[in-house]
């Protein structure tokens, strides 16, 4: 492990925070002293940017201009500043998103969780922030090449963090509306009694059935995953339904553009949990998207050029 140099995507980092704000001087600079140091030397990350949507968030999409995630951890947790309302959006606040629905405020600030980690401050809940006792620790480095840093600003002290808004509560109440949004809408419902023949056959709270949606321009393609995914007689008789959720999706958070695709699990009560996919090219017929649909699609719903993804911004 000691051979191994940290995952750094400058890139993707860049590209995860909102539109308008600019990765900080200190992350970028962090990312430069980090470059081919072992992993693990510091804590068990990777520097990668993320959006919320394939972050631990239920229904994360909407939330994408709200976080700006570039630290992620091996068991799928993601780090990064949170943009909350009346937060200081050229210093935010550093949360945790974790994997098994732990919402932590990490530090008040970005030079504040760079100073956890020389200090090593963190709980058993998230020691994968704390270097890996397998591999020489560099710690006392970072540490030296803080305090040679240009003094700019203050550092904010752990104190200003009780002055903070209460990030747990904030997402805990996100995961509330969000699920009962879709447990209502209407769409959803429709969607789950034109499958009924395919709710589960046990009553159990957490027994699913699951399906993928691609639509790509005028392409479409709908498969149930069922020993690999597979066709299903209901698939056209849906097709108008998920078109008529994209476009309501489209108009009530236009910036986002139009979502390829879409994956959710049919539960024994007729609910339906969605997840949206806007940055990968869906495969459809065996064969990658047409990017002329995908293209059509983005004439018809632009997104800030940050936002539209590598495969269709080359083309």
């Amino acid at each position: 492990m000691s051979d191994t140099p940290y995952p750094i995507d400058l890139d993707s980092i860049r590209g995860a925070f909102p539109p308008g704000i600019d990765a900080p001087p200190l992350l970028v600079d962090f990312a430069v002293w980090l470059e081919g140091r072992p992993w693990g030397s510091v804590g068990r990350f990777s520097l990668q940017g993320q959006f919320s949507d394939s972050a631990p968030i239920v229904d994360g999409s909407p939330l994408r201009d709200r976080f700006s995630l570039f630290m992620r951890l091996p068991d799928g947790s993601a780090v990064g500043g949170w943009y909350g309302a009346g937060l200081d959006r050229d210093n935010p606040p550093i949360v945790g998103l974790g994997s098994e629905g732990d919402y932590r405020l990490l530090a008040p600030s970005l030079d504040g969780l760079l100073t956890k980690l020389t200090s090593q401050q963190f709980d058993r809940a998230w020691s994968d922030l704390l270097p890996d006792e397998e591999v020489e620790c560099q710690t006392v480095e970072l540490a030296q090449w803080l305090a040679r840093r240009p003094i700019g600003e203050p550092a904010s002290s752990e104190s200003d963090a009780s002055d903070l808004p209460d990030f747990r509560g904030f997402m805990e109440q996100w995961v509330r509306d969000r699920e009962e949004y879709w447990a209502n809408h209407r769409l959803m419902a429709e969607l789950g009694w034109r499958l009924a023949a395919h709710l589960p056959e046990s009553k159990k709270p957490w027994d699913q059935t699951r399906f993928e949606i691609a639509i790509v321009g005028a392409q479409y393609q709908a498969r149930v995953l069922r020993r690999g995914p597979q066709p299903f007689e209901e698939a056209a008789s849906i097709e108008s339904l998920l078109r008529d959720l994209r476009e309501e999706m489209r108009r009530a958070q236009p910036e986002l553009g139009l979502w390829y695709g879409m994956n959710f699990g049919l539960h024994a009560d007729g609910r339906i949990m969605p997840s949206f996919e806007y940055d990968l090219r869906p495969t459809i017929e065996g064969e990658p998207a047409l990017l002329s649909e995908a293209k059509a699609d983005l004439a018809r719903a632009p997104r800030p050029e940050r936002w539209v993804p590598k495969w269709l911004a080359a083309s």
